[in-house]
């Protein structure tokens, strides 16, 4: 099958409110419902001028992505953007490392969502836990990429919606109290320690965690493909999710620093529990573990979109196996889909019998990678308007491309050896890689038709 017959093969079946979902789907996980303690511990009060100043960087970024995407809307996904500004290199190495970046992060998912479901089913073994939630994925996205969009929509939506509800009700408590809790208004926000208790080197480690935390906004990018009209959806989602991020992560944190003083935040549990429990609502501890259960399994959903989509990408350009290319009738890439689900399972494997640890020192890399590709990203849009003079220089790409480097140069100082070490052997193994594919390529691919 010619590389054209498979483009021709993709079917654009996602909608406006599918492409906003997936981003939000990608975004809004487990850390902000379960780890909000722990990222408020670091910075106190300052963590809502940290997700301001990352919301502001992704606005730039995503802006770049949009910008792009009308120009080039017959884009399979970014890293035919990249391909198109920067050369084939970047886009290589952008590519593997985002494709590795959602594989481990499916895992860890797959993991948590089958220790979330123990919780009912205390009596079956987690690992077939994991084997039902990996099959459950993998059906989801064989089947055509609508009934993918579908889905991340409704389970992004679970999410979202009680997020509203948080903040509905713990804007209530703030200004009535109820059930014994006092109506503090703002007045916990700065009167124990002031905006940075923990000084600016507080405020940069939340930084940090906020960057990681708002990877899979650029999920927009990986369906330009399936997308109906991408040249108008693209940017308008592009454009909208920013806010939405922003609304869903910083309101929600306002209202917690405000209700509890933020240095007895993680000695509580979970902020959402406590404000649901403060309210009266019954059988919370099961309401939030559902929740929280929706929020992995729409992640690791997501990550499955992307991972495969890579894989089939770089089959395409002759970057990977041209085995991966094959669609199916649904217009599904379904080998470069079963390939990534592979680490589903490897991912239940190494839990069990290597322990949590493991994964710990694995999931630094997506740390280097989202900052990596949000990094080509910004540059490529420089470098794209840098070829159109007429259109004007893109000062925001430029901004986001010096604050992000700043905060890569964070990431080595803040993250453990191990870490930083086992992502510059991914990096190694990937540019390796590249000289043994560059010649795979007969120089006819879809980035070299966008120019």
């Amino acid at each position: 099958m010619s590389t054209g017959q498979e483009e021709q093969s993709l079917q654009r079946s996602l909608k406006a409110r599918h492409i906003m979902m997936m981003a939000l789907g990608g975004v809004i996980g487990a850390g902000l419902f379960r780890g909000s303690a722990d990222t408020i511990s670091e910075a106190g009060p300052s963590v809502i001028l940290a997700y301001l100043v990352g919301g502001l960087i992704l606005l730039f970024v995503m802006q770049g992505l949009a910008d792009m995407t009308v120009k080039h809307p017959a884009a399979r996904t970014f890293r035919d953007l990249i391909e198109t500004a920067l050369g084939r290199f970047p886009a290589h190495v952008a590519a593997w490392m985002y494709w590795l970046d959602w594989v481990l992060v499916m895992a860890v998912e797959t993991f948590t969502a089958a220790a979330l479901l123990q919780r009912w089913f205390p009596g079956v073994p987690l690992w077939c836990l994991s084997l039902i939630v990996s099959v459950a994925i993998t059906l989801v996205n064989l089947y055509q990429v609508g009934v993918y969009g579908e889905t991340e929509y409704w389970l992004a939506g679970i999410k979202i919606a009680v997020l509203i509800l948080f903040i509905f009700l713990g804007g209530a408590l703030l200004f009535t109290g109820f059930n014994h809790h006092p109506a503090v208004g703002f007045s916990n926000v700065l009167s124990h320690g002031g905006l940075f208790p923990k000084g600016i080197a507080g405020w940069f480690s939340a930084m940090v965690v906020v960057m990681f935390s708002f990877g899979g906004t650029e999920m927009v990018g990986m369906a330009i493909g399936e997308t109906e009209h991408p040249e108008r959806v693209i940017p308008r989602a592009a454009r909208g999710v920013i806010f939405r991020i922003l609304l869903f992560y910083v309101l929600p944190l306002f209202v917690i620093i405000s209700l509890v003083p933020w240095n007895q935040v993680s000695a509580v549990g979970s902020p959402f529990v406590t404000v649901f429990e403060a309210i009266g609502v019954p059988a919370v501890p099961d309401i939030m573990n559902f929740v929280i259960l929706t929020a992995v399994l729409s992640t690791a959903n997501s990550g499955m979109f992307a991972a495969s989509r890579v894989l089939y990408s770089q089959a395409l350009e002759g970057q990977a196996p041209r085995w991966f290319a094959r669609l199916s009738k649904r217009g599904v890439p379904v080998r470069a889909l079963l390939v990534s689900t592979s680490f589903l399972y490897v991912g239940v494997i190494v839990a069990i019998f290597a322990g949590a640890d493991t994964f710990n020192y694995l999931m630094v890399i997506p740390g280097y990678s989202v900052v990596l590709v949000w990094m080509m990203l910004a540059l490529a849009h420089i470098r794209s308007r840098a070829r159109d003079a007429e259109r004007g220089f893109p000062f925001g790409s430029l901004v986001a491309l010096l604050a992000l480097a700043v905060i890569f140069v964070g990431i080595v100082a803040t993250s453990p050896l191990y870490g930083t070490l086992l992502t510059a052997g991914a990096v190694i193994i990937v540019c390796v890689l590249y000289v043994f594919t560059s010649g795979a390529s007969n120089g006819n691919t879809s980035s070299s038709k966008l120019m």
